[in-house]
């Protein structure tokens, strides 16, 4: 199922969780609790895009320091409002930023960076851009954990693909006048940042994948 439904559901943040997992069947979800197994207590994690908090939330209940960014105010109020009925606020700090301001950030803080259905919404110098400047963010062996919608790679299931994102993808950008932009090239653009990929899982038809890589080297781009 494709994520240009994503940006619908930003317009409606008290529904985007429970829409976000209708239209994954469930996955999002699988795959923030596996991503979270990897979190540990007393790290500080940088969650971008963090949306209404599920993986902040999950990051806090694991013993981490999060930090929280992302460019709705309404999703963050709904972020804030869980997290103080969870009593998790004071493991979490939200900001309304968006990745053009990390570069305001002080280098080799965080010791895990999360981006859940972020580069798939950026253009190519931001998401460029982005990974460069988590690269800096990020502690040397840190982590980046990252979910986003891909494009299959086999022939049958791209076909499978665009017969269903295209009328999706009509739809979305009748209602909103934005999309999002599937990723091909994560990988390699990615490495060149200085990371090196530890584990990659893939829905089925492979529009939806979770990377995990390492920060093995400390020296600027």
């Amino acid at each position: 199922m494709s994520y240009v439904l994503m940006k619908v559901l930003e317009s409606a943040p008290s529904r985007y969780d429970r829409g976000i997992n209708f239209i994954t069947l469930g996955k999002i979800s699988k795959y923030h609790d596996r991503l979270a197994h990897l979190i540990k207590d007393k790290q500080f994690v940088l969650d971008i895009g963090c949306g209404t908090g599920a993986m902040s939330i999950r990051a806090a209940r694991k013993g981490a320091y999060v930090t929280g960014i992302d460019v709705n105010p309404q999703m963050l109020e709904i972020a804030g409002i869980l997290l103080q009925d969870m009593e998790l606020f004071d493991r979490v700090h939200l900001r309304e930023q968006g990745v053009a301001e990390l570069s305001n950030e002080p280098s080799e803080q965080y010791d895990v960076v999360i981006c859940s259905l972020v580069f798939s919404e950026l253009t190519e110098d931001e998401r460029v851009f982005a990974i460069h400047q988590i690269h800096r963010l990020l502690k040397p062996e840190g982590m980046l954990l990252i979910i986003d919608e891909t494009r299959p790679t086999v022939m049958l299931k791209r076909i499978l693909y665009w017969f269903i994102r295209i009328p999706l993808m009509i739809l979305t950008y009748v209602l909103t006048q934005t999309t999002t932009r599937p990723i091909t090239d994560l990988s390699e653009m990615v490495g060149t940042a200085g990371f090196t990929i530890k584990e990659i899982h893939s829905t089925w038809l492979g529009d939806l994948t979770e990377l995990i890589y390492i920060n093995t080297s400390n020296q600027e781009i």
